[in-house]
């Protein structure tokens, strides 16, 4: 439990984040796909039908709100904005035991239909890139723009075991990526960024693993083993869309040669770039950099896309 002495700043942000989400056109809205699942999205408060419709899926730290925070008032002003929690963050959860990242692109897909929304373009942050991966896979007359953010869709189980990661585990890279402990935290903080916060209090530590990783823990362990589990790259399909593929130059979390990888998996549908300076949390580290990227990307002409879709990578500052 956090410190009841020390100031939510955990609680105080989330309510601060939804006034801003309120102030930016979104609204909070659930729906109820039966069997016991439920999907919570930020939706247009008005879906313009000039506007083309953008879906923002989140990665495995935090909430969506977190996540998302720095791109909704820029993004919602050129497109219909639809911001998921995914199941077991937020306030989406499932009584039902699927665990892949299919059934959370299927969760997410029937809730998209349920909006009336038919044609998307969608960005997914790192395990979010997971399950953007598989709409555009399962639903490919329906997602016609991928972006993937430091996603390493293209691992393998074997790549643990040779040593790519930081870490030796799953159970390791659990404890990690959903952290119990201020220590822990501060080492998911010190392998997500470049340059990462330093001295940052275990109060304030505390209360984010209170209000954040408790809840539903066991579920999103069970997520993280379910990615893993014999994973291999030829059972990945390879997908059709257009497909810009977004990396940190020092991510820790999802190495490099992973987007090497899956820019050689997509051949000439992809366009690889890569930032300077950054690491796993792009969003967070180069907010600006990443928005241009996505407008440029998500905005452009198709031949523009096409034009730059050529094989080559290149870094920016």
């Amino acid at each position: 439990m956090a410190n009841s002495n020390c100031f939510s700043f955990t609680a105080s942000r989330n309510w601060f984040l939804k006034y801003s989400f309120s102030n930016s056109g979104l609204k909070s809205s659930t729906t109820d796909l039966g069997n016991g699942t439920t999907i919570h999205c930020w939706i247009p408060k008005t879906h313009k039908e000039k506007k083309p419709s953008l879906v923002l899926i989140h990665g495995i730290g935090a909430n969506a709100m977190w996540q998302w925070s720095e791109f909704i008032k820029p993004l919602s002003s050129r497109f219909n904005l639809y911001v998921p929690d995914l199941l077991f963050f937020g306030e989406s959860y499932t009584s039902r035991p699927e665990r892949t990242e299919s059934f959370q692109a299927e969760c997410v897909m029937r809730t998209m239909e349920g909006y009336g929304v038919k044609k998307m373009d969608v960005v997914g942050l790192s395990y979010g890139g997971f399950v953007g991966y598989s709409m555009a896979v399962q639903f490919p007359e329906v997602v016609e723009k991928l972006v993937l953010v430091c996603c390493g869709v293209c691992f393998e189980e074997k790549d643990m075991e040779n040593g790519m990661f930081q870490v030796k585990s799953v159970d390791e890279a659990v404890s990690i990526l959903l952290p119990q402990s201020p220590e822990k935290l501060r080492e998911l903080v010190k392998l997500s960024f470049y340059k990462p916060i330093k001295n940052l209090p275990s109060c304030f530590l505390n209360d984010f693993i209170d209000v954040m990783c408790t809840v539903n823990h066991q579920e999103r362990k069970e997520l993280i083993e379910t990615l893993h589990y014999n994973r291999k790259l030829s059972d990945l399909p390879k997908i059709t869309q257009p497909t810009l593929i977004i990396w940190g130059e020092y991510d820790q979390i999802f190495p490099l040669e992973l987007a090497h990888r899956l820019k050689r998996h997509l051949s000439e549908n992809a366009e690889l770039v890569i930032i300077k300076d950054a690491g796993h949390a792009i969003n967070m580290e180069k907010p600006k950099e990443l928005f241009k990227q996505l407008k440029s990307f998500l905005l452009d002409s198709r031949p523009h896309t096409k034009h730059n879709s050529n094989g080559n990578s290149h870094k920016l500052d």
